[in-house]
């Protein structure tokens, strides 16, 4: 059990990630080269309890604040970042069903109170037909994180209406939930960064799903079946300070790893060290001000985030915009801190295996995420609310 001081909590899953660090970091070739996270970094985020970080309390999670979240997830993404943003994932993905999912179906998703794996894809990209109180669904998901290592997995499905195909008019939207025996999981993750996540498609074919294995998600008054304030914040917003944290957990070891490369390695024809370079001095210190700088924005807003949901205050569209437009904002501080790194991290950065080549690559790969879930969170967000010109499945 956690502790209910919010102080204590946090200290206490800090020390889960330290206690893990050498496991996590021991494993991050093994993952690049597998393709997926490699079964030792998946026991340990397991056994540390990181995977419930953000699981409703009455079901064994911490339920830790926002900025608690910044923090475990931040420092996760410095050691290994396939192991932090499986770790990202899972433990809003497990969250999600704490949360939302019906009584009757948390015995078996949860049974005995074991929490499980989980991996899922948000975006509504399958149709959803109602069929003898239940529904056949069928679609292709994409990007489904730590698939290879899940146990269940949900995804957004787009409710046909009257026989109706849903791409036609705007329909309701649920998440449905199966075993990850019951689908389809495509080989497909052959990728340039964060290799290491597993992120394959998945389908699900002619399925049928039971009523008790599909939940809702209300798009601005999330309506929690269990769990406190965090799961009022509207799912737009839910997962993006996880990708601030990544973005500034990288960014920091890329700017770590350069310092400690420029005071004890000299180029063979370099006439100066890196660190008598004052053009290099400028470039460092900038870099560090800059992230340093969005760091604290970044808490400062997710403190008052947290205030708001805390106080039952609700979350404006506006206030969802400008908690999505920081995951942009630092996503782009973190790729310019990267690619510096890399531009100066000498010859050897060209050459696989090397820390700078392999920072570049996950952080370009992270950022063209973010690039193709903004359109995604454009259109699902249009979608649920019922606003002109969303496009469901496009």
């Amino acid at each position: 059990m956690y502790s209910l001081d919010r102080t204590d909590k946090r200290q206490t899953l800090l020390d889960a990630v330290e206690n893990i660090r050498e496991v996590l970091a021991s494993c991050a070739d093994a993952s690049e080269a597998g393709a997926t996270l490699a079964d030792p970094a998946v026991q340990a985020l397991q056994d540390s309890g990181l995977f419930k970080m953000r699981l409703p309390a009455e079901l064994g999670g911490a339920e830790a604040d926002l900025v608690t979240q910044l923090e475990v997830l931040e420092s996760l993404a410095y050691i290994d970042p396939a192991s932090g943003w499986c770790a990202m994932v899972g433990s809003a993905n497990v969250a999600a069903l704490g949360a939302f999912l019906p009584d009757t179906a948390v015995e078996r998703v949860f049974p005995r109170g074991n929490v499980p794996l989980v991996a899922s894809s948000f975006y509504p990209a399958g149709t959803a037909v109602p069929e003898d109180s239940g529904y056949r669904v069928n679609g292709r998901w994409r990007f489904a994180s730590g698939i290879r290592h899940a146990e269940w997995v949900w995804a957004g499905a787009a409710v046909a209406q009257n026989g109706n195909d849903p791409g036609e008019t705007p329909s309701q939207v649920i998440y449905v939930v199966l075993p990850v025996q019951e689908i389809q999981v495509h080989d497909n993750w052959h990728v340039l960064g964060l290799r290491g996540t597993g992120s394959c498609d998945f389908s699900i074919i002619d399925q049928f799903v039971a009523p008790e294995l599909t939940m809702q998600w209300n798009p601005q008054s999330p309506d929690p079946l269990r769990g406190g304030p965090l799961y009022r914040l509207p799912p737009l917003a839910f997962g993006s300070h996880e990708h601030v944290a990544f973005a500034v957990g990288l960014a920091r070891r890329a700017l770590d790893e350069l310092a400690q490369m420029a005071t004890t390695q000299r180029g063979q024809y370099r006439p100066l060290a890196l660190t008598q370079r004052h053009v290099f001095q400028r470039l460092i210190g900038e870099s560090d001000l800059k992230l340093r700088s969005a760091r604290s924005l970044a808490f400062n807003l997710y403190e008052e985030t947290w205030r708001k949901i805390c106080g039952d205050e609700p979350i404006s569209l506006a206030a969802q915009a400008e908690l999505r437009s920081l995951v942009t904002y630092i996503t782009g501080i973190a790729l310019d801190i990267v690619t510096l790194a890399f531009r100066y991290g000498g010859a050897g950065a060209l050459f696989q295996p090397n820390i700078f080549e392999r920072m570049l690559r996950d952080m370009n790969a992270a950022a063209q995420h973010i690039m193709a879930s903004e359109s995604a969170y454009e259109n699902h967000g249009m979608f649920l609310l019922g606003l002109p010109d969303a496009d469901p499945m496009g």
